[in-house]
């Protein structure tokens, strides 16, 4: 039984476009317009999923897709620095943001470790090999690099060095748990012959 994932990144918000941690903020403008323009393009698939986040789930309905929230799936849960942007927090907890960006299993935030999403993602992964045909997912950013560094076997020291811009695909085809990658294709300039 093959099993194909196809991880589409959410358009852009404004928490994005300010590298400011989620804060529930909807798609700006042009991650509105952009979505439209990609709607229509998608494969058929079995079923469509989405991470719970305002800007997924708003991405996955103006693609179209009837997709299903799925809290496996939820961005990386930033503590109490949600909603403030990189350069604040840096500015004024240096050490917990080098300590954040050095070592996968701390918090200092308070909330999630990358330890704990590449985890939860990889749980999540099991499940989806087993789901014979295709499956489209909105995600953030983080659950992309989380999806990757499991397909890969990759340390997670690497989450942090894979770039996930707004409406890329990533896409795994495999079966008993073993995956092929296909990385950071645009949505929307894929044709039938390079995105199965």
């Amino acid at each position: 039984m093959t099993s194909r994932v196809m991880l589409i990144s959410a358009a852009i918000s404004a928490a994005l476009r300010e590298a400011r941690f989620d804060d529930g903020c909807p798609l700006d403008a042009t991650g509105s317009a952009r979505a439209r323009s990609a709607a229509g393009t998608l494969p058929p698939a079995d079923r469509a999923l989405t991470s719970p986040t305002v800007r997924c789930r708003e991405t996955a309905d103006t693609l179209g897709l009837d997709a299903l929230p799925v809290p496996e799936l939820a961005g990386l849960a930033m503590g109490r620095w949600r909603g403030r942007t990189l350069a604040e927090v840096g500015a004024q907890e240096p050490d917990a943001v080098a300590v954040w960006l050095a070592d996968p299993a701390s918090a200092p935030h308070g909330g999630e470790s990358v330890s704990r999403l590449c985890a939860r993602v990889a749980l999540w992964l099991e499940v989806a090999a087993q789901s014979p045909g295709r499956t489209i997912v909105v995600v953030e950013p983080e659950i992309v690099r989380a999806v990757v560094l499991r397909a890969l076997g990759a340390p997670e020291p690497g989450f942090w060095r894979i770039d996930v811009p707004p409406l890329t695909v990533t896409e795994l085809s495999g079966r008993s748990g073993r995956w092929n990658l296909r990385l950071g294709q645009p949505l929307g300039q894929a044709d039938s012959g390079t995105v199965r």
